[in-house]
């Protein structure tokens, strides 16, 4: 009886060893990346010189930077293939939508990634194809891109990107916390030509005065926070280029100097509007 016991006791013993080889192996992996693919028309999907498929495509993978070539399959005319460098992050779906054309130039689409970087926020970036479009965000204009925002509410958002000569485009994307979500537009051309746009004599501008405060002076910090980095200080009766208001605290963001930018605190600032006679050229 002794030593069926003892036996029954390593036999145990094994098991829990094995248990938690497989627990350890599990958890240690990489969790998987999402990828979905989708094209018009359809097209052969290369990943990393590999076809994997056809689109729409949809599939988990390996966390990690992977090269995207997507061949189109068209049997009336032929059209451009388009090739993207991409990382893919563990647990979060990354999405390639292109509308595939005859030249890269005609076509249009956009490529959602994230980057995770930590923390309790959820940066923003949108780059568009031209640069400088229209950036509008739940149907607000917010500015031209490049576009990028330290700070965005977490949760679903629509995102819209226009410019003269080119068809608008939209896409619906949810920012999570503490992954920095990149946007790429590229918007296809009308074809109609551009009519010149009349120079006004006076342009209006948003500003950002700088008002009284106890020490004389008020701190630009690198992110909208009493806790961010001092990049520069800036005194009362000073205006300074409007960039964009952090939805979070209120917080403005200013041009302190040519190229450079922070944030000020509203509570010693406030935004107004200015008449400059800087002509804009046609």
């Amino acid at each position: 009886m002794k030593k069926i016991g003892t036996a029954l006791a390593v036999l145990a013993v094994v098991a829990l060893i094995i248990l938690a080889a497989f627990f350890l192996i599990g958890y240690l992996q990489p969790k998987s990346a999402g990828l979905l693919i989708q094209t018009n028309p359809s097209a052969s999907v290369f990943i990393d010189g590999v076809e994997v498929g056809k689109t729409p495509y949809e599939a988990t993978r390996a966390p990690g930077e992977v090269v995207v070539k997507l061949v189109p399959i068209s049997a009336d005319k032929p059209l451009a293939p388009y090739e993207t460098r991409l990382t893919l992050s563990s647990k979060i779906q990354t999405i390639i939508n292109r509308d595939l054309a005859g030249t890269e130039e005609a076509s249009a689409g956009e490529t959602v990634s994230f980057e995770r970087v930590g923390g309790a926020e959820a940066p923003l970036a949108i780059v568009a194809i031209p640069d400088s479009a229209q950036v509008s965000l739940d149907g607000q204009l917010r500015g031209f891109a490049p576009y990028k925002t330290t700070s965005f509410p977490a949760g679903d958002h629509e995102i819209t990107v226009a410019a003269p000569a080119f068809l608008e485009r939209s896409v619906k994307v949810r920012t999570i916390k503490g992954y920095k979500l990149t946007v790429v537009v590229k918007l296809a051309p009308t074809g109609e030509a551009v009519e010149p746009t009349p120079t006004p004599s006076e342009v209006q501008v948003s500003m950002v005065e700088i008002l009284s405060t106890p020490t004389g002076f008020l701190r630009v910090r690198a992110t909208p926070a009493t806790g961010g980095e001092v990049v520069a200080e800036v005194k009362p009766g000073e205006k300074y280029r409007y960039l964009e208001t952090d939805e979070a605290t209120g917080w403005f963001k200013i041009e302190y100097e040519k190229g450079k930018e922070g944030w000020v605190s509203n509570q010693y600032a406030k935004k107004t509007e200015a008449q400059t006679n800087e002509e804009t050229p046609p």
